[in-house]
């Protein structure tokens, strides 16, 4: 496929063609110079009226914007899709409800140009509140709502520093693709799920592969925060959600190919210092409810939701892998914990 374009947007959708044309009407408005770049939006098997929202705008005369269907229901089969399908060198992922600033596309172009030892570029996801959220949803809570702010400066994101970029504003080389592999589909979102882990995952292949990202300011995107997601009980769920998502991502790292440990100590597939952190947690949250800090008794309220999902979920899996007992399992773990004398100074951070 011949590279007529700079940049290929790509963004996956599933039945929202009520926010559809907004998102659409704003990244077909793009100030960009020279800087020639296409839109492909990929219907993820929608049952609604997206087909027709899409060809409506490219009957209106929007040369650049393209149609692209997907059977596969998740989001990563989305996003690979439109991979396949792009055919400039920087491919861009943003949301279905998202509004881009006008210099968003050029901004985006700049950041690799004046940076050629990157490979990818993320930038700012800011709210639109669709009601007033309540006092405790501070920007600490902004995980479940893939919102990213963080500041004005810029930086790199890789091994050494491993912060997160957003997929509703993150752009990559096309030729990354090539070596560290598409968007892998057991930790995809699927449909309405929660707690999806292919963003992070795609990162830190890369990271693994001695690249690097950067987080740049000035590209910033506003997506659209409905009031059910700025409710605790959604909240309580992403990180229940997404601690089982994480444990399946980071499995590997504990188990080898042929099943054996790697990890010096785990109690049903999941690692010491994770019951640690664990009780820590416990501590934390009574000790913010005793003092009436609500926001903060909920964020530790929320780890604890997160490991729980995941120690969890590792436990299905080991059950589902090992044959010894329980009782086996525990006295195995006691005995590896009084051999290796662990010290909290010495554990790993949780992921």
């Amino acid at each position: 496929m011949s590279q007529q374009f700079d940049v290929s947007v790509i963004i996956s959708t599933y039945n929202r063609c009520g926010l559809l044309p907004e998102a659409l009407e704003s990244v077909l408005a793009q100030t960009t110079g020279s800087v020639r770049y296409e839109v492909i939006v990929v219907d993820n098997n929608s049952t609604d009226r997206t087909r027709q929202v899409v060809e409506s705008l490219i009957e209106r005369g929007n040369a650049n914007l393209r149609y692209v269907f997907e059977g596969k229901q998740g989001l990563s089969h989305g996003r690979n899709a439109g991979i396949a399908n792009a055919s400039a060198p920087i491919v861009t992922f943003t949301d279905d409800d998202v509004r881009a600033s006008t210099d968003w596309v050029a901004n985006i172009v700049r950041a690799f140009d004046v940076h050629p030892e990157v490979d990818c570029v993320g930038g700012k996801v800011l709210p639109r509140w669709e009601s007033q959220p309540p006092a405790w949803l501070t920007s600490d809570h902004w995980s479940p709502l893939a919102l990213v702010d963080y500041g004005d400066k810029q930086f790199y994101t890789n091994a050494e520093n491993p912060k997160c970029l957003v997929g509703a504003n993150l752009s990559f080389r096309r030729e990354v693709f090539e070596h560290v592999g598409l968007f892998a589909s057991e930790f995809q979102r699927v449909k309405d799920g929660i707690g999806s882990t292919e963003d992070h995952e795609m990162l830190l292949r890369l990271w693994a592969a001695g690249r690097q990202g950067l987080y740049v300011p000035s590209i910033v995107v506003t997506a659209e925060v409905q009031a059910e997601r700025t409710t605790k009980a959604y909240h309580r769920r992403w990180h229940t959600g997404h601690g089982k998502y994480c444990s399946l991502m980071r499995y590997k790292e504990i188990i080898e190919p042929d099943g054996g440990q790697t990890s010096d100590v785990t109690l049903f597939g999941t690692p010491a210092f994770l019951y640690r952190e664990l009780i820590g947690e416990g501590r934390r949250w009574l000790a913010a409810v005793v003092r009436r800090r609500e926001s903060l008794s909920f964020q530790h309220e929320n780890h604890l939701r997160y490991l729980t999902g995941y120690i969890h979920k590792r436990y299905e899996r080991n059950a589902a892998e090992r044959e010894r007992s329980h009782l086996a399992e525990l006295r195995t773990f006691v005995t590896s914990v009084l051999r290796k004398k662990i010290r909290p100074e010495s554990l790993p951070q949780i992921p």
